[in-house]
């Protein structure tokens, strides 16, 4: 029997899967909506497996995978399934990569066909083995080929607004961060696009916002 903590902020989806693992004779020590409280329920329970969705809130874009990260930074080799409806490059890369610490999964909840191979799955995962969907590994692979696909969802929101003409300051103003914060934001973006550091700063925002537009 694995004790799993269960994360996603659909309550029936959620349920639905604490049902199917209890049937297969699995515990669910902990079921939760949000990532705050999913770190809170594995410093508690300690469980053999933590299940999470992508999205939650209070943004509902990344911060269940950001908070897997996070979470096996703490405690390497913990167990970590990823249960998503799309794949999150930027930080499932990082996932990924931590692969020779122990288990872990990449699932699209769309893609699973039979509840026997996604409990086999988890099982795998608990046990220290990988599970990875064939399509997240081919969207990573093409996000390799793409600059654009380095950057982080933030540095790409800061490019998006770099590319509608606004200045550091007023990026600062829109995203509520220092304006040193938005000024490493940038740098990291001229560097994962390979911009040469020997150009003005200007023509290097230039050029970065043209591989954005091009995208």
């Amino acid at each position: 029997m694995l004790r799993i903590v269960l994360a996603d902020d659909a309550v029936l989806p959620r349920e639905g899967l604490v049902a199917l693992l209890d049937r297969f004779g699995h515990r669910v020590v902990a079921s939760v909506g949000d990532s705050a409280t999913l770190a809170t329920a594995v410093a508690e329970h300690r469980p053999d497996v933590v299940i999470t969705d992508v999205r939650m809130p209070p943004t509902f874009t990344d911060e269940g995978l950001r908070t897997a990260i996070a979470l096996r930074a703490e405690q390497p080799g913990l167990p970590v399934l990823v249960l998503s409806q799309y794949v999150a490059t930027a930080y499932a890369a990082k996932l990924l990569e931590s692969t020779d610490s122990g288990g872990v999964g990449y699932l699209l909840k769309d893609r699973v066909l039979d509840v026997g191979d996604f409990v086999e799955g988890v099982e795998r995962v608990a046990a220290g083995g990988c599970v990875i969907e064939p399509e997240v590994v081919r969207q990573l692979i093409t996000r390799r080929n793409d600059p654009l696909g380095r950057l982080t969802p933030r540095e790409r929101e800061v490019l998006a607004l770099m590319a509608e003409g606004r200045s550091n300051a007023a990026i600062t103003k829109r995203l509520m961060v220092s304006e040193k914060v938005v000024g490493k934001h940038i740098n990291a973006i001229f560097t994962k696009l390979d911009l040469p550091a020997d150009s003005t700063e200007d023509h290097r925002r230039v050029r970065a916002v043209l591989a954005y537009l091009r995208e």
